[in-house]
């Protein structure tokens, strides 16, 4: 079974095993009734069993839809409250008083030398200090107007480059009340991805951070000839003089009190309409210059109701941590998702969100520990480095505490599977682990990329709460699938939120069709109210991914390979772009391939290549530096880190390895790498060589590592 492949391995004396399992059988029967009366998990095992979603019709490719909306999906998550505006306004009248953003207040700075030599900077933080909702309102309102003070149209563009933080969605907020058009840019896009973000837009404004302003936007500014106003959020930068002449420097609060003393007498602002666009969202697309998907109203309004359905009990007692990028269409949603249900959302970043974290200073405390948040959104890169980090702490405990920890993960693992709690466990052994995150997460939303079924289960063990594993696209802003809390099987995106259906299109290519056994599959396309309007100035990439049927519904062709399962849950298998064709004919998938040897100590990140004119799969791979150190020094092999990174001998040891993860994965032959690089540098978004949340770019990859490729298929490199 898949939970006996993923239990841990121990070294127990057999005698002693068969003990412990005896006392563990008796405990489990003892607890077992009192456990299944009080706890109400017959109804959660049952709710585990049944069909989450059907077909619409018996035809083959039929749309699926959620049980919850059969007869009619849903698109409005408050009566009457069809744009965003009102969303806020109506949030904002019922939850007046109660806190909405919070931010930790910077006691100290400080520059750390470390031993290599390098300065790292780091902070002491304090308490969260909180706005209410009627205070983020108040800026909000006072912000939008000082924008229109500025000359600010209705429908026209305004560009917000700023990392996650409370006034990000405070400026969002006054551009959906004034129907100014958001455009997002990642803070991480290098330069020539925000010139072109900012000149198709054609903004004139741009809402940024002095740190942003001073590291990014100060080398481009000469190339965005329509920019006029340049409004930073955290008081002035230090210097004015590079700026071309006709660009002005406001900061937000200086927006703010124009906005507050504007006399808008009896002008009525322009109000959005639902069908409006809100949001023109740049994505880091793995592929090629980034693309501006627009955003309507509407669209958002139907993803987050759809989404909110799916996490129960949601409300006023819910803190949320953001700290994913806010121009990420997973992080958006999240957050607006908490602002229209009451609960709290406390910033964070990822250098300071656990007390681990590179920017925390040791023996203070990270943002996790400070606000104890009970809803959680990461994207797997992070939930693989919590996994690969716990686990390389395990192996370092004494014998006596690593097989007392393996014993309950791999007894909590069987208990799981079956739909069963162990409250004993997660109180005596897995409660440190869980403090890691502050203790108290109760639902772990995750999107953005495949999660490996390993580090679901970890997280699921680990932390004492479900993952929602979720699938969505900018495309579809954001919705798709979400998990349900109470389904525990690993690999699956779950079954379509209650705002779209989702069919299956026959793949002849790659040989999915919806007609197959016991499966149907094909590539995914989903159809709803959240399916956007499409992408800004580019008509022609519009109609080849957006289509609309006889019945005047959207549908968005995502790409992606899928199959539904018998309850009506969706599972992701493939992607066309990954799918290669070798010389000899065989398919393969490189998602597949990666996701096989992902997960393995010795591996940060990995990616497989393959080429049409050779007969097999080469990678290139980010070793883990512990890992491949230990390694080297076992096979007696000395040198810097560089040194080991380019040895061939150390390429030989790392294929084996790989060879014996792909053969346990059930890997082909063909599909396990015959040849790889080693690269001795991270890839970051930084770099260009992975998207903000942390897919491949595989073009920008292939261009790197070019040379390399030449000498894995043995061609002349000069």
């Amino acid at each position: 079974s898949q939970a006996a492949k993923m239990k841990l391995k121990h070294n127990i004396n057999p005698v002693l095993l068969q003990f412990i399992n005896f006392i563990v059988l008796v405990y489990s029967l003892v607890t077992y009734i009192p456990w299944y009366i009080l706890s109400g998990s017959k109804q959660a095992i049952e709710k585990a069993k049944q069909v989450k979603a059907r077909p619409v019709n018996n035809k083959p490719g039929g749309a699926y839809r959620s049980v919850n909306s059969l007869h009619c999906l849903a698109s409005v998550l408050y009566p009457g409250c069809d744009t965003l505006d009102k969303v806020f306004k109506y949030a904002k009248t019922k939850y007046k008083d109660k806190k909405l953003l919070g931010t930790r207040e910077i006691l100290k700075e400080e520059d750390e030398i470390q031993p290599s030599g390098k300065v790292f900077k780091k902070v002491i933080l304090g308490k969260y200090t909180w706005l209410s909702y009627e205070d983020v309102y108040i800026k909000a309102v006072n912000f939008g107007n000082g924008l229109a003070v500025l000359g600010q149209q209705p429908k026209t563009n305004i560009a917000i480059f700023c990392e996650t933080r409370a006034e990000w969605m405070i400026a969002a907020q006054a551009c959906f009340m004034c129907n100014y058009q958001l455009v997002t840019l990642y803070a991480t896009l290098g330069g020539p991805a925000i010139v072109h973000g900012l000149n198709e837009t054609e903004v004139t404004t741009i809402i940024t951070s002095k740190e942003l302003m001073q590291t990014k936007l100060k080398e481009i500014v000469s190339q965005v000839p329509l920019l006029r106003h340049i409004i930073t959020v955290d008081g002035k930068p230090t210097t004015w003089s590079e700026f071309p002449k006709g660009v002005i420097v406001h900061t937000m609060a200086s927006v703010q009190a124009m906005g507050a003393k504007a006399d808008i007498g009896n002008k009525q602002p322009s109000r959005p309409v639902p069908s409006d666009i809100a949001v023109i969202m740049y994505t880091s697309g793995s592929t090629g210059i980034p693309k501006g998907v627009m955003i309507s109203h509407c669209n958002i309004i139907a993803g987050i109701t759809g989404m909110a359905e799916r996490i129960p009990n949601l409300g006023e007692k819910d803190i949320y941590i953001g700290y994913l990028p806010l121009a990420h269409v997973l992080e958006l949603s999240a957050e607006l998702v908490c602002l229209s249900h009451g609960c709290r959302i406390g910033y964070s970043s990822p250098q300071t969100l656990a007390d681990q974290s590179s920017k925390i200073k040791k023996g203070s405390k990270g943002d996790v520990t400070t606000l104890k948040p009970t809803l959680m959104a990461a994207v797997p890169e992070i939930m693989d480095r919590i996994y690969k980090n716990v686990m390389n702490k395990v192996n370092e405990m004494t014998s006596f505490q690593r097989n007392l920890f393996i014993l309950a993960y791999n007894y909590k693992m069987e208990q799981i599977s079956k739909g069963y709690a162990t409250p004993l466990c997660d109180s005596l052994i897995f409660r440190k682990v869980r403090m890691l995150l502050g203790g108290k997460i109760r639902v772990l939303l995750c999107g953005g990329a495949p999660l490996s079924a390993a580090t679901q289960r970890f997280m699921n063990i680990c932390f004492c709460c479900p993952v929602g594993q979720g699938y969505g696209l900018t495309e579809s802003a954001g919705a798709g699938t979400i998990t349900e809390v109470w389904d525990y099987t690993t690999g699956r995106v779950g079954a379509p939120l209650v705002c779209c259906e989702i069919k299956l299109l026959n793949w002849e290519e790659g040989g999915y069709y919806n007609t197959d056994k016991p499966y149907p599959r094909g590539e995914i396309l989903i159809g709803g109210q959240n399916v956007t309007v499409g992408y800004y100035k580019n008509e022609a990439r519009t109609r080849k991914d957006f289509t609309v049927d006889e019945n005047g519904q959207r549908w968005l062709h995502t790409g992606d390979i899928g199959e539904f399962h018998h309850d009506g849950c969706l599972k992701i298998i493939d992607r066309k772009k990954d799918l290669v064709k070798l010389q000899a004919g065989e398919y393969v998938s490189l998602g597949k391939v990666e996701a096989a040897l992902k997960n393995l100590p010795l591996v940060d990140n990995i990616c497989a290549y393959a080429s049409s004119f050779h007969s097999y799969v080469i990678g290139f791979v980010v070793p883990n530096q512990k890992e491949l150190a230990d390694l080297a020094r076992k096979k007696g092999f000395k040198g810097t880190w560089e040194e080991i990174c380019n040895s061939p001998e150390m390429e030989k040891e790392v294929l084996k390895v790989l060879a014996e993860a792909a053969m346990a994965a059930n890997l082909e032959k063909f599909e396990i790498p015959v040849k790889i690089r080693l690269s001795p540098d991270p890839w970051t978004p930084e770099t260009g060589l992975v998207t903000d949340a942390f897919k491949l770019k595989r073009k920008e990859l292939t261009a790197f590592y070019q040379t390399d490729i030449d000498r894995m298929y043995g061609k002349n490199v000069k």
